[in-house]
C-alpha cells in the first residue's frame, strides 16, 4: 500500500502526492461511515485510487482546515484594506489555541507613508515574542526575507481576503502565475481568488499552504475562563486575581484590571470580544455537557465504526421487548 500526503481537496476528490507523482483518489466507504475528517496536509495510505487509512497527525487547525504544519504565517495589509488589529488578534489567538508558532507578515508596505502603524505593530507584538516582517509584493520589498522564513518548513498562510497572500506567493514563485484581483473600491475588501486550501511546493523542502480569505472566525468553541490563556500579557496576572474563574471584566480584586496600563488597549478589547463569543458556547453546552462522542475507535491499530449512544439504547430497548415477548409466549404455552 502506498503512502502520500493530501495536497488538495476538491469536491469528493482527494489529491495525494506520493514519490514525485500526484494521484486523484476517493475515500473508502468505511471511512465515510466512521465520519473521519480528512484535511489538506494529512498523510494517508492509499491503493488503486482509494484512500484506505488516515495516518496520525502531529497537529491541525480547523480554520483553515489543514494538518501537519510547522507554522502559521499571518498576512495582514498595511493599507487597502486598512490594518484591522482585532482581526489580527483573532488569527494570533487561534494559532496559539492550536499551539502552532505564528509569524506576523504585513504586506503592501509601499502603500503607507505613515510610520505610526509600523511603530504600533512593533510596540504591541515584539514584546510578545512574535517575529515581524514587512513586505511589498509589488515592489519586491522584504521578499528575500519572506523566502527565508519559508525555508525547509511547511507554512500555512492565513489572512483576510485582499491582503496579498497570492501576490506574495507569485513574488517568491513567479512560475506559478496564480490569479489575483484588486480590492473593491466600494467595500474596501478583497475577493476570494483562492477557493480552497492547497499545498504549494516552493522548492524541494519548502512548502506553503495557500488558503481562502475569511473574516468570520469566532471563539465560540471554548469556555470564557479559557480565553485569557490566549493572551500571555493578560494570563501572566491571572494567578494574582482574587477569584480563580475571574474574567477580568468587572470582578473585584482583579490583578489584570490593576495592570491595564501595561496591556495594549486593542489587545484587551479583543480579549473582551472573544470572551463574549465564548459565553455563547458556555450557554450552548450548559445543559448538554462537553463530552463529544467519537464516531470510531481504534484497537490494535485497527479502526472500527462505533455504534452511537442512541443506536445502542435503541438496540437495548429492542432486546428487552424481545425478552418480554418470549416470556409472554412461554406463559401462554
Amino acid at each position: 500500500m502506498a503512502k502520500g500526503q493530501i495536497f488538495k481537496i476538491h469536491s469528493d476528490f482527494y489529491y495525494v502526492y506520493s514519490e514525485g507523482q500526484s494521484f486523484e483518489c476517493k475515500i473508502r466507504e468505511v471511512l465515510k461511515k466512521q465520519k473521519q475528517k480528512i484535511f489538506v496536509g494529512d498523510f494517508v495510505e492509499f491503493k488503486d485510487g482509494a484512500i484506505e487509512k488516515i495516518l496520525p497527525r502531529k497537529n491541525f487547525i480547523t480554520r483553515p482546515t489543514v494538518a501537519n504544519v510547522d507554522r502559521v504565517i499571518i498576512i495582514s495589509a498595511v493599507k487597502e484594506p486598512e490594518l484591522n488589529f482585532s482581526q489580527l488578534n483573532r488569527y494570533i489567538s487561534f494559532a496559539k489555541y492550536h499551539n502552532i508558532d505564528a509569524i506576523l507578515c504585513f504586506n503592501k508596505n509601499d502603500l503607507s507613508n505613515d510610520d505610526s502603524t509600523i511603530e504600533k505593530v512593533f510596540s504591541i507584538y515584539e514584546p510578545l515574542g512574535y517575529d515581524i516582517l514587512f513586505t511589498s509584493a509589488k515592489e519586491g520589498f522584504g521578499i528575500e526575507e519572506f523566502k527565508e522564513i519559508l525555508k525547509d518548513k511547511t507554512s500555512v498562510l492565513c489572512g483576510s481576503s485582499g491582503v496579498g497572500k497570492t501576490s506574495l506567493i507569485n513574488a517568491i514563485a513567479p512560475n506559478l502565475k496564480l490569479r489575483t484581483k484588486e480590492i473593491s473600491e466600494k467595500t474596501q475588501r478583497g475577493t476570494h481568488t483562492t477557493r480552497h486550501c492547497e499545498i504549494i511546493s516552493i522548492d524541494e523542502n519548502s512548502r506553503i499552504v495557500d488558503t481562502p480569505g475569511f473574516s468570520n472566525l469566532k471563539f465560540d468553541f471554548i469556555m470564557p475562563n479559557e480565553v485569557d490563556l490566549l493572551f500571555p500579557e493578560i494570563s501572566q496576572y491571572k494567578q494574582y486575581c482574587k477569584f480563580q474563574d475571574c474574567l477580568h471584566i468587572n470582578e473585584s480584586n482583579c490583578s489584570v484590571k490593576e495592570h491595564l496600563d501595561k496591556i495594549d488597549e486593542s489587545r484587551y478589547s479583543s480579549y473582551l470580544e472573544f470572551v463574549e463569543e465564548a459565553k455563547e458556547y458556555k450557554e450552548k453546552v450548559k445543559y448538554q455537557g462537553r463530552k463529544i462522542e467519537t464516531s470510531h475507535k481504534t484497537n490494535n491499530d485497527k479502526t472500527a465504526v462505533k455504534i452511537s449512544v442512541r443506536k445502542r439504547q435503541s438496540a437495548r430497548n429492542t432486546l428487552k421487548q424481545n425478552i418480554y415477548k418470549d416470556i409472554e409466549n412461554e406463559t401462554i404455552d
